[in-house]
């Protein structure tokens, strides 16, 4: 007998001959390939060709003033249109017939317009809302007028040509001589009745008349500008206005002379104004160096105060009498080292196309309100001040043993009451004071939260109201529209469907618009009148080219948390080439919170980090955990309070294992995980207090060391000891764990991003982590992503090419060279000419 030998060797094809007995056999085996991850598919949704395939999602109304009426864009497929809505006669209609405009602007224009390809920008409705202006840029190149280089590279523009359309008559009329005017300069804070505006210069106020102030929008370095000095002890970090935050030291020097931004609050008849100035000079020196500026290397100083740290920043809130150009000092101290914010005036929907829009404090001409908070955050107090008296007078006081969150009160009747939004029943509700701060009743009960407030009906006492939770058998997530009475009765549901809800209401209360979807869904918009009944349809988003793609809707799902009650909520994305019968390696993308959860619950055209991931060959998960979102209990949102590396961490794990046991075609032994910032701390802790689980991770620009991050995010969300001593003093005592510590337990695959000038979460955070790594013999990658902030701006294509790469060859095995793969040419489309 001849015995047959089998010889396995990976990924190629074994001939052997073999003699025996004077005989030869060919023994031939056919093994797997190596696997390949789908770099083709997940190109195909990268986002500059997203936006090719999707456009209009949502209707944003334009509410005018004099009606009802509201008008808006939507782009499609078919081109961009624009439609005027009259609510009181049901009825939508174009505002004008794109092709004959197209038609006629070719006609002035001289350059090619057609009805699908309209650029108008600048739409405007005039005072009287019979006709509406716009403009075209035209391919024309003019010399910019106030150009005294006439030779500069920047010396030439496109000209802009405006146009007004007549809405009854259907007439274009081209604006003769039509020269842009410049848009109003950001550093103006112009007095209600444009009287006067303020800004600041090398640290102090100083302020300039209404014609002053036009002859500098015309030009700013006009000679003739006529300016007057307000305050004169204004230093850097100790300024009345801006301090040149995100300028390097070169550009803030040069900077340091001209206008800025003073951020002032003016009362409603322009006699006075309240600016909040922080005296930050003793908090330390923070650095970042950015390698890549044009010549030298600059140098950006900033002030950071870190967790615990005694130096703090120290707020003082200044009230000025313009009449009489002076100013005093309010006595608003309650804490040590409290913040302070005075609130603004919340603005009217009507008002969004105005250019001019003053800033104006919350309350009346002879008081505003504001809040102060204790450093520890457990103390807030919503105070007003009398500006005759100078007294100030706490209203509402919130006290919680773990941190407290407040937002701005809505005034009844120029503030005879308030309503005031508070967690301190363990769940955000509405409550009903008099103008005194004394309760008058809670308006709003029950194991829902409340999210703010949309309008107030003083008249009719109505209070209209975002809250989610509420609806049995919805994603407690699901965002409603509410209306109820101040007295607590009669609650109704105004925009009633199992969807995300987003409104957008007029200002008197009448109709509003909502904007509705599920990440399975194709999102719709209609308008609803102030009782919920439906007025009309009014669009629903076009996905057609999307779906020719291959695209598919992700799955939603529900889990448990690790503590086996609560109940915890997620989205599941597959590539869209799905095969049920094969095994796929499992990523979750996180971001633990506690600001929010990073788990759509709406159709959405942002696609990377979910639904463009998978197409390499995943199933990508995002789902909540305890302490992660405010939109649920109070508990839930306060869960990671003085835990604050680990508190998510055990539900991840959990949810991936349910899940895995759901479903066969999840492999549970090639996990990965990734996130950024928060998300970047949450995936590198995971690699190392569950390093068997989870095999690999891409973290970007993670917190890991919250000792060295933000005193506000770290203090508030793990928790400060305030410390009283014999003497009276004061002090705060602040420890965290940190990713670093727990660096000899790295197993998996682990690569760090982070941008060289992210001046939020500094590069010392990935760097201390490298550092650990190193110290204990571990294998990782670290990627510096030069030039970039937080978010990596530019260079977030290439970051997330990188991060496929890496998990391209960890969890699917695909140790190809990725150098095969052309990051540019797969973004880009290649035209028949050859020419990109």
């Amino acid at each position: 007998m001849n015995k047959l030998y089998k010889l396995v060797l990976c990924a190629q094809v074994l001939s052997l001959t073999v003699a025996a007995q004077n005989k030869t056999f060919t023994i031939t085996e056919n093994i797997q390939p190596q696997p390949k991850a789908n770099y083709q598919l997940a190109s195909r949704f990268s986002p500059n060709k997203l936006k090719k395939m999707v456009y209009s999602t949502a209707v944003d109304p334009h509410w005018l003033k004099l009606s009802n009426r509201f008008w808006y864009t939507f782009e499609s497929p078919k081109g961009k249109f624009w439609y005027l809505v009259d609510p009181a006669t049901k009825s939508k209609k174009l505002m004008f017939d794109n092709a004959k405009v197209a038609a006629e602007i070719t006609l002035a224009v001289r350059d090619p317009f057609d009805a699908e390809h309209l650029p108008l920008e600048n739409l405007k409705f005039a005072a009287d809302e019979k006709s509406i202006s716009f403009e075209v840029k035209s391919t024309i190149d003019e010399l910019k007028k106030d150009r005294k280089d006439k030779k500069a590279a920047d010396s030439m523009q496109k000209k802009i040509y405006s146009f007004k359309y007549e809405l009854a008559t259907a007439k274009l009329t081209e604006v003769p001589n039509f020269s842009k005017p410049k848009p109003k300069p950001a550093w103006g804070s112009v007095a209600p009745d444009s009287s006067a505006i303020i800004f600041s210069r090398n640290y102090n106020l100083y302020w300039m008349d209404k014609a002053n102030y036009q002859k500098a929008v015309k030009n700013e370095e006009d000679s003739t500008i006529v300016e007057h000095q307000l305050t004169k002890d204004g230093v850097k970090f100790y300024s009345y206005g801006s301090d040149g935050d995100g300028e390097n030291n070169v550009e803030n020097e040069k900077n340091n002379k001209k206008r800025r931004g003073a951020y002032v609050l003016w009362s409603p008849n322009s006699r006075y104004f309240v600016l909040d100035r922080t005296d930050a000079r003793k908090v330390k020196d923070l650095w970042v160096i950015n390698s890549v500026t044009p010549g030298r290397p600059t140098l950006e100083t900033y002030k950071y105060q870190m967790p615990g740290e005694t130096e703090s920043p120290l707020d003082e809130v200044l009230l000025f009498d313009f009449s009489a150009k002076s100013y005093k000092k309010l006595n608003v101290a309650a804490f040590k080292d409290q913040s302070v914010s005075v609130w603004s005036k919340p603005a009217l929907n009507k008002d969004r196309d105005n250019e001019f829009r003053p800033s104006i404090w919350l309350g009346n001409d002879s008081k505003f309100y504001f809040s102060r908070t204790s450093r520890d955050l457990k103390r807030i107090d919503i105070c007003t001040v009398d500006i005759n008296t100078d007294v100030v007078k706490p209203l509402i006081d919130e006290r919680f043993n773990s941190y407290v969150e407040v937002n701005r009160p809505a005034l009844i009747n120029d503030g005879i009451e308030m309503i005031h939004w508070s967690e301190r029943d363990g769940w955000a509700h509405f409550y009903l004071f008099d103008g005194n701060g004394k309760l008058k009743n809670q308006i709003t009960k029950g194991a829902f939260h409340c999210e703010s407030i949309v309008n107030v009906d003083e008249k009719n006492r109505i209070l209209y109201f975002t809250a989610n939770g509420r609806e049995a058998k919805e994603d407690p997530y699901y965002l409603h529209l509410y209306s109820i009475n101040f007295d607590g009765s009669n609650m109704k549901l105004l925009n009633a469907g199992d969807f995300d809800h987003a409104s957008n209401m007029n200002d008197n209360n009448t109709f509003f618009v909502d904007n509705y979807s599920r990440v399975n869904t194709i999102p719709k918009s209609t308008l609803y009148d102030k009782t919920g009944k439906k007025v009309m349809d009014l669009e629903t988003t076009d996905i057609s080219l999307l779906t020719v793609a291959g695209y598919k809707f992700p799955e939603p799902f529900k889990v448990k948390a690790d503590d086996g009650i609560t109940d915890l909520y997620g989205v599941m994305y597959k590539p869209f080439d799905f095969d049920p019968n094969k095994k796929y390696p499992i990523i979750e993308y996180v971001y633990p919170g506690p600001q929010t959860e990073a788990v759509n619950k709406a159709f959405s055209k942002s696609m990377d980090r979910t639904e463009r991931l998978a197409q390499f060959g995943y199933i990508v998960i995002t789902v909540g955990n305890r302490g992660g979102n405010p939109s649920r209990s109070k508990w839930y949102h306060t869960f990671g309070y003085g835990n604050l590396r680990d508190y998510g961490l055990a539900d991840k794990k959990t949810a991936i294992e349910q899940l895995a046991a759901r479903y066969s075609f999840i492999d549970e032994t090639k996990v990965g995980i990734t996130g950024h910032s928060g998300g970047g701390f949450m995936s590198t802790a995971a690699m190392l207090v569950y390093p068997d689980f989870f095999k690999a991770a891409v973290s970007n620009a993670g917190n890991h060391d919250n000792s060295i991050y933000n005193r506000w995010w770290s203090e508030k969300h793990n928790g400060i000891k305030e410390v009283i001593s014999l003497k009276g003093d004061t002090s705060f005592k602040y420890s965290i764990d940190k990713n670093p510590d727990l660096a000899k337990n790295l197993k998996g695959h682990l690569l760090l991003m982070h941008g060289d000038v992210d001046n939020n979460v500094h590069p010392a955070n990935s760097i201390r982590v490298a550092n650990a790594l190193m110290k204990a013999g571990k294998r990782f990658d670290f990627l510096i992503i030069p030039g970039q902030r937080h978010g990596f701006g530019d260079m977030t294509e290439y970051a997330f090419w990188k991060l496929a790469d890496h998990f391209n060859k960890y969890l699917i095995g695909d140790f190809s060279n990725p150098e095969d793969v052309d990051l540019v040419e797969m973004d880009r489309d290649i035209e028949q000419n050859g020419k990109p």
